[in-house]
């Protein structure tokens, strides 16, 4: 019981960190929108670049778009639901809510996308630029996907360790890509992590809390 508290009060401690973190960051955009710290990072990661590159950090973009992440997050929720996890497909579900939360602090910070010369546009979008999507539907879709095997025991270790690696993969390459495509600054993407990790731990604990009524 101790030790559980103890674990509480840590994840408590750790999601007020976070929280605090992408409030300063919002800030220091809202006040900063254009930054040497952005310029200089961007131009670190586009320096190198060729055709493969290229093609590589377009195809780990490709599930943030639109139509392609409903479809994704879509079809992985209905092999849940085939399989009876019916809880958990709603869950998955909820996590393209993703889109609407950042479209709305992208209206109220207002911030522009990397343009040229400044930056070498490899893709271009629509949206206004901070925080990034892309990244908090990552952080929570595939966060949320390895959370999930690591919690149901029934599903083959094979399995859990196959869905876990490549959501990893996808979660620790996709703030590269964005701003090696051209679509997003530095603090676009880490204050997309922040709030990725805050959603997902929201998401995580209301998961757990459904759980234990059930019991």
């Amino acid at each position: 019981m101790h030790r559980y508290i103890n674990r509480k009060y840590i994840m408590l401690y750790v999601m007020g960190t976070l929280t605090i973190g992408f409030l300063l960051l919002t800030a220091f955009v809202f006040f900063f929108p254009s930054s040497l710290i952005d310029r200089e990072f961007s131009e670190e990661v586009q320096e190198h670049h060729n055709l493969i590159l290229d093609t590589i950090m377009k195809a780990i973009s490709w599930f943030g778009y639109l139509p392609n992440a409903p479809i994704t997050v879509t079809s992985i929720a209905l092999i849940f639901f085939y399989f009876k996890y019916k809880k958990e497909a709603l869950f998955l579900l909820s996590t393209l809510l993703s889109g609407v939360v950042s479209s709305i602090i992208k209206l109220l910070i207002n911030r522009p996308r990397p343009s040229e010369p400044l930056v070498r546009i490899i893709v271009r979008t629509q949206q206004q630029s901070f925080p990034s999507g892309h990244v908090l539907f990552y952080v929570l879709f595939f966060g949320f996907l390895t959370f999930l095997m690591y919690e149901i025991k029934t599903i083959p270790k094979f399995i859990k360790v196959t869905v876990s690696v490549i959501s990893l993969l996808f979660i620790f390459t996709i703030p590269y890509s964005r701003v090696y495509l051209g679509a997003h600054w530095f603090t676009d993407v880490a204050a997309g992590f922040l709030l990725g990790l805050i959603c997902l731990y929201v998401l995580s604990v209301l998961y757990l809390k459904k759980l234990s009524i059930k019991k």
